[in-house]
């Protein structure tokens, strides 16, 4: 694999790691406005879902830019943090730093990410392990936390059948948001 095709797939994780911690932090529909639960007075926490599609090099060539759908919709984007690295059982690693922005315009603030892929074909690389920590945000997101997990594939834009690079994830997890004044 070359360092250009590594590159190419750290950018596509990055900008789906980034959509799929955007949607952890939106917060979705409005049903995630459910009354806070009883037991825990000071915040309340909903499951999530949804998926992320990004398409690399929108912005720069090793960031990603797209959508998230489910209860985290909006924009999502990626950059990869350095070069993707080789990890055990020919595994390769991608640091990634996501930026959500929901539908509403509240923005989901998340830490910086660890992808671990398993290439599959040439330019296609399988998501084995990808969490995503949201760490707060504006709006609804203010004092959020939450995590999230994805699975998907990433599709480099030198792969040998397609034009350009894609990502497709399925993001499940919690977020809790901070009790209303």
């Amino acid at each position: 694999m070359t360092l250009g095709k590594v590159v190419r797939i750290a950018v596509l994780l990055s900008v789906t790691v980034l959509f799929l911690a955007f949607i952890a932090n939106s917060g979705g529909h409005s049903s995630a406005a459910a009354h806070p639960r009883s037991e825990r007075s000071e915040s309340r926490c909903t499951p999530v879902g949804g998926t992320v599609m990004t398409n690399f090099a929108v912005v720069t060539p090793t960031s990603t830019l797209g959508t998230a759908t489910g209860d985290l919709a909006g924009a999502v984007s990626a950059s990869l943090l350095g070069p993707p690295t080789s990890g055990p059982g020919n595994t390769v690693i991608f640091h990634v730093q996501h930026h959500f922005v929901t539908e509403t315009g509240d923005i989901i603030f998340v830490d910086p990410a660890i992808a671990t892929s398993m290439p599959v074909a040439p330019g296609l690389f399988a998501i084995l392990t990808y969490p995503v920590h949201i760490n707060g945000g504006t709006g609804k997101f203010a004092g959020a936390s939450g995590d999230i997990t994805n699975i998907g594939e990433v599709r480099l834009p030198n792969a040998p059948d397609t034009a350009g690079g894609t990502t497709v994830f399925r993001y499940s997890g919690q977020v809790c948001f901070a009790a209303a004044n």
